[in-house]
């Protein structure tokens, strides 16, 4: 953010502009190109990956810290950077201190939320380091793990692979990524990123064990982002700069948090015909995101049909969900090809991964088990918008 922009942003005037000309910019699992005040931990990560500008393998790395923090959004911003500067051969860095050219070593970022086995895991790499796409179909685990064996060859071809989101329930744990790699290990080195701090038993298998942690935003850094996402995605006179302060306050470092209670707030406006922003409207949009809350990156890497089961749940009347069973009975429906036994599993299914919570009712006149209200612990309002026009 230029200083114009910045002066233009706390400026006070009571022209409008229509909110959400570009929500992607507003997206809390969406990745600028250039991340917003991680300049440290950028550094830092490049000095772990310095060996590369020598023509050397880097050592394996485990990056850590909190929902919101940051990570993602620096690991695949840097990742594809370097893969387009150094990693295909079409391009250099030079600076002060790394002046000579080096190889083509390929830099491959994976989310493990869409690849969630270890044949998926390879098969992703693999493809990536091919000229042509990689059949999914037809392949065993054996196979694709022979061609990117013999993709690796000679022993000099090296890859840098970042593995995103390792150890959240339904991704691949820090040991099966490094059974994978492991008969490829002269060759490749391993950036695993996750919200856990490392432990012994985690990294003992990476090679060098580095270590790089985020720590939550800084409220002024969190500002930061808020008014460069911001500026992309509304236009100055949207919200005020002290909103977007409360806002940060209120967000506590996370800054998936923060932007998705600033999407949900621009949302409630644009539903009751506002051109900007209103406290009224902040306020609900901040109520909109449940505390604790589960990234939309997990909720939207899930199967297509969870996804609509989600989707009739949050649109059912409170008093509806006050029953698992109660919930899947109206949540059965004709564009929804699951029946309504599987649907209440599902819904069970989901409450143990924690993505809705089952609240316990005193109901004095209920028999048995207590019935159980389903609440979702997920931006509603924004996972609505990102599924409807996907």
């Amino acid at each position: 953010m230029n200083l114009e922009e910045r002066i233009v942003r706390r400026k006070r005037t009571n022209g409008h502009s229509r909110l959400l000309e570009a929500s992607n910019a507003l997206n809390p699992i969406a990745h600028p190109i250039e991340p917003t005040g991680r300049g440290l931990v950028i550094e830092q990560l490049l000095d772990v990956l310095d060996p590369v500008f020598a023509d050397q393998l880097p050592p394996d790395c485990y990056v850590w810290g909190p929902k919101g923090s940051g990570k993602s959004v620096v690991v695949r911003g840097l990742f594809a950077q370097l893969d387009r500067l150094i990693g295909r051969d079409v391009g250099r860095i030079y600076t002060t201190t790394r002046t000579e050219p080096v190889s083509d070593m390929p830099f491959v970022y994976v989310d493990s939320r869409q690849t969630k086995s270890a044949f998926a895991l390879l098969h992703a790499v693999l493809d990536r380091l091919s000229n042509e796409p990689v059949p999914k179909q037809g392949l065993g685990a054996e196979t694709v793990q022979r061609r990117l064996t013999e993709r690796l060859e000679p022993a000099d071809r090296h890859v840098v692979v970042a593995v995103d989101h390792v150890a959240e329930p339904e991704t691949l744990s820090v040991e099966t990524v490094c059974e994978q790699f492991e008969p490829v290990a002269s060759s490749v080195s391993a950036v695993i990123v996750s919200r856990h701090p490392p432990n012994a038993a985690a990294i003992e298998c990476l090679d060098g064990r580095q270590t790089v942690e985020f720590s939550s935003y800084r409220r002024h850094t969190l500002l930061e982002v808020l008014a460069t996402r911001q500026t992309d995605g509304l236009t100055s006179t949207d919200i005020s700069h002290d909103q977007l302060r409360a806002l940060a306050e209120w967000a506590d470092g996370d800054a998936h948090d923060a932007l998705a209670a600033l999407f949900s707030s621009g949302l409630l406006a644009e539903q009751h015909g506002s051109e900007r922003i209103e406290q009224p409207h902040l306020n609900a949009g901040m109520e909109a995101v449940p505390q604790p809350c589960v990234s939309l990156g997990r909720v939207l890497a899930l199967a297509e049909s969870r996804q609509q089961v989600l989707s009739g749940l949050i649109q059912l009347p409170e008093a509806v969900r006050n029953s698992v069973s109660t919930a899947a009975d109206a949540i059965v429906d004709d564009r929804i090809d699951l029946s309504r036994a599987t649907i209440e599993r599902v819904l069970y299914e989901l409450a143990e991964a924690g993505i809705i919570r089952r609240v316990k009712l005193d109901d004095a006149t209920q028999v048995g088990r207590p019935p159980s209200r389903l609440e979702p612990r997920f931006p509603t309002l924004v996972f609505r918008r990102l599924t409807s026009e996907g």
